[in-house]
């Protein structure tokens, strides 16, 4: 299952090391980090071994490395250097993944068990996550039990104690090993890696069966509004049309579930009655989410081509909740939670276009298929939702699939991947 290359003990290393930390990715936040590190180092000694000639394809990949030089530029006009120099720090896979891929050779199936061992830790961690959810549910029910009288009254908070476990199961409370959304992203990812071929034995079946449960449970807004468009370009692609209608009713079917997830009830509520802010206990994390792209875009009009430097944006923006009377933003010291927003804070228009230049590429590639283009909604949806290139697991995650993506030959089909100057 794991790369080997008995000519090569550096590419070995290296792509075993990403393999393993894929794999801890959904199991914590640290758990990875060595392993990454072990594989930029390895895949620099890579491309300064002797006698390697350096033909740069695949330009498109340099726009990473722009990206970083622009954050590192930021520094000079921010206070808070510190914070500026510990984003940038968390960073540097930025700058050195994509180079990385521009020199090293790889083929469908070396990236495939990428997502097979993404896939397992995935299982391994939903697994981990249900026992903690049924241990604090078994405490709650013990302690109910402990004082248990047979009664009208008795029986009624036993009941509501059970009633009760189902938050354990739902949102953050059962992703207790990672944040839901970074979770719901790699689910979505393997699910649409897995899903353009047609599932050939019943353990497959089990498997996307978990993933579709475990994405159920972490409870994503965003990830449910990614899964809807998934399924409809995956139905569309069905060319026979009574496939086509068994399809759209297990769909109808399926959505009606996940409507049943008491946060997708809570979520029309959440964000109404946006003026409601003066109280903490008023502003939901929906409506917070909303009021912190209304800042963010306020102060995006006032430094619109600068921005504020990458270590004084989170400051300034937990001032600007203060100002603005936006309670639990301010005391959650929120980021923008949303990557376009959070870029053009950090770096002005100059940042914000070569992200946005990277999606444009991204989109341009990724028009060969359905199943493509539903990984280009994934990733360009979950940036709307989340500063993802803050958390070092979402920018060590986009540093490596959007640079294999950006490849000339996709890394979703069958064909070989391959750079000519990596003999």
């Amino acid at each position: 299952m794991f790369y080997r290359d008995p000519n090569n003990w550096v590419l070995t290393i290296f792509w075993n090391s990403l393999y393993t930390a894929f794999f801890l990715l959904p199991l914590g936040i640290n758990l990875p980090t060595p392993f990454f590190i072990i594989a930029i180092i390895l895949g620099l000694v890579n491309i300064v071994k002797p006698g390697r000639k350096y033909v740069l394809d695949n330009k498109a990949l340099l726009l990473f490395p722009i990206y970083f030089v622009i954050m590192a530029l930021s520094l000079i006009y921010t206070d808070n250097i510190p914070d500026g120099i510990d984003l940038l720090q968390r960073s540097l896979s930025l700058l050195f993944f994509p180079i990385i891929f521009l020199f090293v050779k790889e083929d469908a199936s070396t990236v495939k068990k990428l997502f097979d061992f993404l896939l397992l830790g995935l299982l391994v961690s939903f697994f981990i996550n249900f026992c903690f959810a049924g241990y604090d549910v078994s405490r709650v029910v013990k302690d109910n039990i402990a004082s248990f009288e047979f009664s009208l009254e008795g029986v009624a908070q036993l009941l509501s104690a059970l009633n009760s476990g189902w938050d354990h199961f739902i949102g953050v409370e059962f992703s207790k090993l990672v944040n839901p959304s970074y979770v719901s992203l790699y689910i979505l990812l393997v699910l649409s890696y897995y899903l353009k071929n047609k599932l050939q034995s019943r353990g497959q079946m089990l498997v996307v069966i978990i993933l579709f449960l475990y994405l159920f449970l972490l409870a994503s807004i965003a990830a449910y509004l990614i899964l809807i468009i998934m399924c409809l370009l995956l139905i569309f692609n069905i060319s026979d049309k009574s496939q086509k209608y068994t399809m759209m009713i297990v769909f109808i079917l399926g959505f009606i579930v996940f409507l049943k997830n008491p946060r997708v009830f809570d979520f029309y509520s959440n964000v109404t009655d946006l003026n409601n802010t003066a109280e903490i206990d008023n502003t939901t994390i929906e409506k917070s989410r909303l009021l912190t792209w209304d800042a963010s875009v306020q102060l995006i009009m006032e430094a619109p081509f600068f921005g504020y430097g990458i270590g004084d944006t989170n400051d300034v923006l937990i001032e600007r909740y203060k100002e603005l009377d936006y309670f639990q933003n301010f005391n959650f010291k929120y980021n923008a939670h949303n990557q376009f927003l959070q870029a053009f804070l950090q770096m002005g228009i100059f940042g914000f276009g070569v992200l946005v230049n990277i999606f444009i590429i991204l989109a341009m590639r990724m028009n060969r298929s359905r199943n493509e283009f539903a990984v280009f909604l994934i990733l360009l949806i979950s940036l709307f939702f989340e500063s993802m290139l803050v958390r070092f697991n979402g920018i060590v995650f986009f540093s490596i699939i959007i640079p294999l993506l950006l490849k000339k030959r996709s890394i979703l089909s069958s064909t070989i991947i391959r750079n000519e100057s990596s003999k």
